[in-house]
């Protein structure tokens, strides 16, 4: 019985990554960790429930986890509250899925990431990348996504036009930085885990686009 765990199940990536293994039969089950239950209904899926300061160790156990756990610094608040939903949950997750015995993780990060930038937002992307790398998974898949395109459950005006704009100019610009869809890292994801690799894979935004 192979068993997919997510993270970030009701964030844009998140649901569609969800939704992604719940249409195929690859996972026997699939294990969503949210805060709140979220509508969604189906025989092969699990929702844990729970508080990520104190994250139910006997429950989160998977062969695969799938990290989508991300926000910006304005929804969070501060910087500190931004590096606990993008650090330190993350790792923490990552620290108990090992222990349980998960083979292989997968986790969302951002094109930039470097733990050596002068940038707060990607010195942290860079940071937990490195933090992951030093748990020494059988398989790490770390994901770097330029502007995620989609439509979010929650109202970030700015963010909106932006991914307008971006849908717009997107063939003048240089694939690399080129904005993305989030259901097509999410099937990036999902393929790259079925490929059952060893060390460490890193997919850059341009790997993903169709």
């Amino acid at each position: 019985m192979k068993t997919a765990m997510i993270t970030g199940a009701s964030g844009l990536t998140g649901r569609c990554l969800t939704d992604l293994l719940l249409e195929e039969n690859y996972y026997d089950k699939v294990k969503i960790v949210v805060r709140k239950r979220i509508e969604m209904e189906h025989p092969r899926l699990e929702q844990i429930v729970c508080d990520f300061e104190q994250l139910p160790e006997e429950k989160l156990v998977a062969d695969d986890c799938f990290c989508c756990l991300g926000t910006t610094i304005k929804k969070a608040g501060s910087k500190e509250a931004f590096e606990k939903v993008d650090y330190h949950y993350p790792l923490e997750f990552a620290q108990i899925a090992l222990k349980n015995g998960a083979t292989q993780f997968a986790i969302i990060t951002a094109i930039g990431a470097d733990s050596n930038s002068a940038i707060f937002y990607s010195r942290v992307k860079g940071n937990i990348e490195k933090a992951l790398m030093d748990l020494h998974f059988p398989n790490l898949m770390i994901f770097r996504p330029s502007l995620l395109l989609g439509d979010r459950s929650e109202k970030r005006t700015a963010e909106r036009i932006g991914i307008v704009l971006a849908r717009v100019v997107n063939p003048l610009i240089p694939r690399r930085y080129r904005g993305i869809e989030a259901c097509q890292v999410a099937k990036a994801m999902c393929e790259m885990a079925k490929k059952g690799l060893r060390g460490v894979q890193i997919v850059e935004s341009k790997e993903m686009l169709p």
